[in-house]
């Protein structure tokens, strides 16, 4: 307890283990956001599975790890933690990774469906030309994934009584931005794909919430969006958003707090976004 974490400097505070004997899978979390979600899922004693298409994207963006990995950084808390390599666009290897998680860890408990991304460019995501295959591949990476891995992961949860997903959406799903339209229509499918699964999904004791972050400064956003470094002068809270503002909802999502909480849409955007979802 107490590892130095953000940038391998910054003190963190003890937390509760709430979440003691519970196994989480964090997609996309082997940097930015998705690493920020398993680090607070490790803090609250789950053991936490780091999925990526890269387990060593960080390096790609400039991203301190205060550890090798990830996983080590999870360790250092006290807790297991597997990495495992894979594209979840691809239903195979989603199923073949949560087979692989409850073979080596026994159970999958929590799931937070973080990978995906705006990897297309923005002046070809007008809603009028964008092109076909950049259209399909931001719903691959983004919709089609959540949907493969909540499918993949619920029989599991259903057989126990018990579980927590959180599906990562986007201010973009609920303001219209015609230079990211792609990725608007891919995040606010995973909106309506939230409320649904949530009221099939309730009777069995699993809850499935959705965080829809705004302006958020991951070094990957910054990398991608360099003006957004100014950004919090137009933001009512007036700065931009870090990784850990969006992993305090995912541990609200995940524990006790939310026992009563289901099928809802939370926009963590420092007053941004004000318009009803």
């Amino acid at each position: 307890m107490g590892a130095a974490i953000a940038k391998g400097v910054t003190r963190v505070a003890e937390l509760a283990p709430k979440l003691a004997g519970k196994v989480a899978l964090v997609t996309g979390s082997a940097r930015g956001l998705g690493r920020a979600y398993a680090l607070r899922l490790a803090r609250l004693g789950a053991d936490v599975v780091v999925n990526d298409i890269d387990l060593a994207a960080a390096a790609e963006f400039g991203e301190q790890l205060s550890a090798p990995t990830v996983m080590d950084e999870c360790r250092r808390f006290g807790v297991r933690s597997l990495g495992i390599q894979a594209d979840v666009s691809v239903k195979a290897q989603v199923q073949g990774m949560v087979e692989q998680i409850r073979a080596e860890l026994g159970s999958l408990d929590i799931l937070v469906n973080n990978a995906g991304g705006m990897l297309r460019p923005a002046e070809r995501n007008r809603p009028s030309t964008m092109p076909e295959d950049d259209l399909r591949f931001i719903l691959d990476i983004n919709l089609m994934s959540t949907v493969f891995c909540c499918q993949a992961a619920l029989p599991g949860m259903r057989q126990a009584g018990w579980g927590r997903i959180v599906n990562v959406a986007s201010g973009a799903a609920i303001e219209a931005l015609t230079s990211m339209e792609c990725y608007g229509i891919a995040k606010a499918g995973i909106v309506h794909y939230t409320r649904s699964l949530a009221r099939e999904v309730a009777p069995y004791g699993i809850n499935v919430n959705c965080l829809a972050p705004a302006l958020i400064g991951t070094s990957r956003a910054l990398a991608q969006f360099p003006e957004r470094r100014d950004a919090g002068q137009h933001i009512p809270l007036g700065r931009l958003g870090e990784p850990e503002d969006c992993a305090k909802v995912v541990e609200f999502f995940c524990t006790d707090l939310s026992d009563y909480v289901t099928g809802q849409v939370l926009a963590v955007c420092g007053g941004l976004i004000t318009h009803p979802i």
